[in-house]
């Protein structure tokens, strides 16, 4: 039987005195899904994010992700999850600029304890293989957006992590370089990455996942491929 990568159990985490951001919410990814999480404004993407990136914890129900109870880490610990199982894209890329595109993306790798020389090794192959070695030594301020995603999903994807979180990765982007990145994260699942997309766009769901979740009011509505999504 396939072990999950993501999974999550009667998850419910609430703020204040408000209704609950995630009630009851039950989620299963497998190896190598490309799944969207859709929903509007309130439905409960960014809560379920952070509860799977382990930056929030859950009131009650439990949070497995590649094999890591995140839902028991405390603070350090979490910290180490994080940058061994999982990459992050996010919307406004979170690029330092005030380093270079290869110091970027050798920035977390270092931190996780990789040797120097396999560091800026592994980052020379990524940003050769996503399109953007020549800009190695480049400061990100000088890309247009869709290169600086391109750096970021490097970045990501260094340190070899088992999920790829990707926080609405086309949301500050034109729609010529919104389309490049979709179609790069859909290379990415192609070649065995296990993906979930945050996102309020059902276009970008159904170009580069397999499979739509939909999140209204804190639950899960709906669980169906991309292409029937409704």
């Amino acid at each position: 039987m396939t072990t999950p990568v993501i999974e999550l159990r009667d998850v419910r985490r609430a703020y204040d005195d408000g209704p609950p951001a995630l009630h009851d919410a039950s989620l299963t990814v497998l190896p190598g899904e490309a799944v969207a999480i859709l929903g509007p404004s309130g439905s409960g993407k960014s809560t379920l994010l952070n509860l799977i990136a382990g930056l929030d914890r859950p009131d009650s129900g439990t949070v497995t992700v590649a094999g890591v109870r995140v839902d028991r880490l405390g603070e350090a610990a979490s910290a180490r999850y994080r940058r061994a199982k999982i990459g992050m894209v996010f919307q406004f890329f979170n690029l330092l600029d005030d380093l270079t595109v290869a110091d970027n993306v050798v920035l977390p790798a270092q931190l996780a304890g990789m040797a120097r020389a396999e560091a800026r090794k592994r980052a020379a192959e990524l940003l050769g293989a996503l399109g953007v070695d020549r800009h190695a030594d480049t400061y990100p301020g000088r890309l247009s957006g869709g290169e600086r995603q391109r750096v970021a999903v490097a970045r990501a994807l260094v340190n070899r992590p088992p999920l790829l979180l990707a926080d609405e990765p086309t949301g500050a982007l034109d729609s010529a370089s919104g389309e490049e990145v979709s179609a790069l994260l859909a290379e990415l699942n192609a070649d065995g990455q296990t993906i979930v997309v945050v996102t309020h766009d059902l276009a970008l769901a159904k170009s580069c996942t397999t499979r739509t979740i939909r999140l209204v009011d804190g639950h899960v509505d709906d669980d169906l491929t991309a292409g029937t999504a409704r």
